[in-house]
This record gives structure tokens, sequence and C-alpha cells, in this order.
């Protein structure tokens, strides 16, 4: 698949060396194709390397995509630049009147803070008020989802008894859900948070159906009844690295750490980790654009606002 990047963004030579194909500004106006529209809320602090892992797993699907950042106003960065967010960042006010086909809200290292007391709290519930009509499905990554279901549909975070933190297994639960189509039974994602929305707070709401769960690590995935709304409580589209990173951060602050779930070989850090869940990125990534995204948008972005998703179809046995 094409992404569509502003010329000079760092992640774009990254993503070429690595023979995906990212186009430049002006071949995509030369083009007679409407590409799907997708913004992405960065709320993480290194913004670069998010950048990077979300673009890698759009890099799967034949469709093209034209990406744009948003950040939040109410909030002073304290790890990317003011330059790179002045150059490939907007604000809600630079896009309020436009419509997206898709969107993404990232994850923040804020779980142990209250919503209410994160500095950008009403922004953020601004933003996800707005997705209601002007986006056709939203995808949120794990604080991103927790404080989605949270201002949506009322279900609280709760604190775990320790960090959840590595790789672990989950098990597909509604295969015939059109999100989770190629999975195999069993696959793996990384998890790096203190926080969950409790599975049983999930099930026990109408409008939402869980598609995907560890026994470790509780609900991965679940979806609204619409389909217009996207929950992963884990991080699929970690690199190889990241929680590497992480955790050599954490340990070099004296903070208490424990070795990656499932990460290393032989739980030895100075071993290379095993990439063990990037085809189910992928195919997670894939399958949103095309079948929540792509083919549920209208070709007039304008349209939006006044269509209304068909109700997906979700069995309750495969």
């Amino acid at each position: 698949m094409p992404i569509r990047v502003q010329n000079n963004l760092p992640a774009r030579e990254i993503l070429e060396n690595e023979n995906i194909f990212v186009m430049a500004e002006q071949r995509a106006l030369a083009q007679d194709i409407r590409a799907l529209q997708v913004c992405i809320l960065n709320l993480m602090p290194v913004k670069q390397d998010t950048e990077l892992q979300i673009l890698r797993a759009f890099s799967n699907t034949p469709l093209q995509v034209d990406v744009t950042f948003l950040t939040v106003k109410s909030h002073t960065s304290q790890n990317t630049s003011a330059n790179h967010l002045n150059t490939f960042y907007v604000t809600m006010d630079e896009i309020r009147e436009r419509n997206f086909d898709g969107m993404i809200i990232t994850g923040a290292p804020l779980e142990e803070i209250p919503f209410e007391e994160v500095d950008y709290w009403e922004e953020l519930c601004e933003i996800m008020d707005w997705t209601k009509s002007h986006v056709t499905s939203t995808l949120h990554i794990c604080w991103g989802s927790q404080a989605a279901l949270y201002h949506h549909y009322g279900l609280p975070k709760q604190d775990l008894s320790k960090k959840l933190f590595g790789v672990y297994a989950h098990r597909v639960s509604n295969r015939k859900v059109p999100l989770v189509r190629g999975f195999d039974d069993i696959f793996y994602a990384p998890h790096s948070r203190h926080t969950e929305t409790p599975a049983e707070q999930i099930r026990a709401c109408r409008k939402l159906k869980v598609l995907a769960e560890s026994e470790e690590a509780g609900v991965f995935l679940a979806i609204s009844r619409d389909g217009r709304q996207i929950f992963v409580q884990g991080h699929p589209e970690y690199d190889r690295v990241t929680l590497h990173n992480e955790y050599m951060r954490d340990l070099n602050k004296g903070l208490p750490i424990h070795v990656p779930f499932n990460y290393y070989p032989d739980n030895d850090h100075t071993k290379k980790p095993m990439m063990e869940w990037r085809s189910h990125c992928n195919t997670l990534y894939s399958n949103w654009l095309n079948y929540y995204v792509y083919q549920n948008t209208p070709y007039l972005l304008d349209e939006i606002g006044f269509k209304t998703m068909e109700e997906c179809t979700i069995e309750e046995n495969e």
C-alpha cells in the first residue's frame, strides 16, 4: 500500500529503507485516486517512534492512505520538539470542519492518573465526541482505548497489582467478525500498562462485543456493535525493541520493573527478542482499513456525518 506522508517526515526514509512504498505528496496529487483520509491523534511521548510503528502497520494493504497527524494544544510535549510538532502536526482547530474515513487515538503513559486529572482530558473528550459525526471508524489503542470506553460507555479503568508487561497469548472468540478474519485461534501481542478495563465490564455492556482476550492480559480486542469504534488494550504496533527500550529505561531510572514476559530468549535481556506478533498486527490494521473504513466510508467525505453504518454482524458462535 502506498502511504502518503509529507515529503520530509523523518519516518519516510526509514520506511523506504524497509522497502515500504511511501508516496510523496507530488506523486499522490498526480494520481486520480481518492485516498483514504486517516487522522492519527498521537498521544505517545516520543511521537516519532509511534509515527513509524503505525505507518509500518499500514503498509500491508493495497489501499492508499493519506495520513494527518493530530496533537492536543492543551499539553506541551516534553519528548518531541516543538519544531517537529509545528511542521508535521495539526490541532483540532485546523480540522474541526473536516471529515475523515478513519482515525486512530493512541495510548499514553497516563494509566495511573485519573482521567479527569489529565491536563488535556477535556480536549480529548471533545475530540472523541467529534469522531462520532466526522469519522467513519475510530481505532483506540491501550490508554486511548480505556479513555474511550470510559468516556463513551462509562466503563472505569482498574489498577493492576503489577505492571502488565510482555508478550501474551490471546484467543479469538468471534471468528466470523471481519476484524479478526485471518487470525489464528491463538495469537500474540505486546502489552505495557498498569491498568485495564475489566473484561466483565466490557461483556456487560450490550453495545460492545469482545473479540479476543487473554487469561493473563484480559481483553485485547473489542468492538462497538456498529463497527465505528474499535478498542485495542495492547500494543500490536510495537516493533521488536520497544519493550526492551522501556525495560532498560525503567531499570536505569531505578523503577520497579520485571523482565518482559515471554519476550527475551531464556529471559536474558542481552539476547535479541523474538518477533511473534507482526503478522497479526498487520492483519488487524488491514482488516480495520478494509472492512470498517474503506467498505463503509462514502466516496464524498462530506457525507460521513449523514451516513449510518449498518449494524455489523457478530455471531455468538463460530
